[in-house]
């Protein structure tokens, strides 16, 4: 199967919590350092998310990050923070529903609390997921992506059962405050659904799992690794 050289990236919609007053939405980084990855090797990329439309940042990921907790404006994401035309590609994205995975290579999801809330309510998203899986394409998701792995399904059985894979863990959830703020959690979640659930000795720090065609990352610092994976992997098919 010749390779498009195109890549499907999944963002959410939802810009803040049900139960708390906190804001969130995509985590910018998760977006940007796989971005700059694969375009450094010649990938092009698309930007979709369930509903379509705009997205929101969650504010916490323009910071600095340290040990999990903003500590400052300036780096890399910000850069691309101020970048116009980077950031007009989040004004109007494309509804999922309306994106097909033959015309891809491989579909990362990014993270960002918001996505725990969407990406599992998209029927869209896991049909469209359990598409590229079935082409024998890349499946890849950092942090809360895998959340958009929750409810894919091949042949009644969920995707992820029996697959080694990672994710944000609910240790990393309480030390960034928000363990009373999402919905359910994750690492738990995916466990229920026979996932080989594994995770970093520490917190934090980036960690990659790779099964076959699923790639996966624990949290913000795993993407621009998770990217890497992405296209080493779609290089070894040439």
């Amino acid at each position: 199967m010749a390779r498009s050289n195109r890549l499907l990236i999944i963002v959410t919609n939802v810009g803040e919590y049900e139960k708390v007053g906190y804001r969130t939405g995509l985590w910018l980084g998760e977006l940007t350092h796989f971005w700059d990855v694969a375009e450094e090797a010649g990938f092009q990329m698309d930007i979709a998310s369930p509903a379509g439309g705009y997205v929101p940042i969650d504010p916490e990921s323009l910071m600095l990050q340290e040990a999990g907790h903003a500590v400052g404006l300036g780096g890399e994401v910000h850069e691309h923070y101020e970048d116009r035309a980077f950031m007009d590609r989040l004004t109007d994205t494309r509804p999922v529903a309306d994106v097909h995975a033959a015309d891809y290579d491989a579909i990362y999801l990014t993270g960002g609390h918001g996505v725990c809330f969407d990406f599992p309510r998209s029927e869209p998203l896991a049909k469209l997921t359990a598409d590229f899986w079935e082409a024998g394409k890349v499946v890849s998701a950092v942090c809360h992506g895998p959340a958009g792995l929750l409810e894919v399904k091949r042949g009644g059985e969920h995707l992820i059962a029996g697959k080694a894979l990672t994710g944000f863990s609910w240790t990393e959830e309480g030390l960034a405050k928000r363990d009373k703020a999402v919905p359910y959690s994750l690492e738990d979640e995916l466990k229920k659904r026979g996932a080989r659930y594994s995770k970093s000795t520490i917190p934090f720090k980036g960690y990659v799992v790779e099964d076959g065609l699923l790639i996966t990352g624990q949290n913000p610092a795993s993407a621009a690794r998770v990217g890497e994976a992405v296209v080493r992997r779609l290089k070894e098919a040439d």
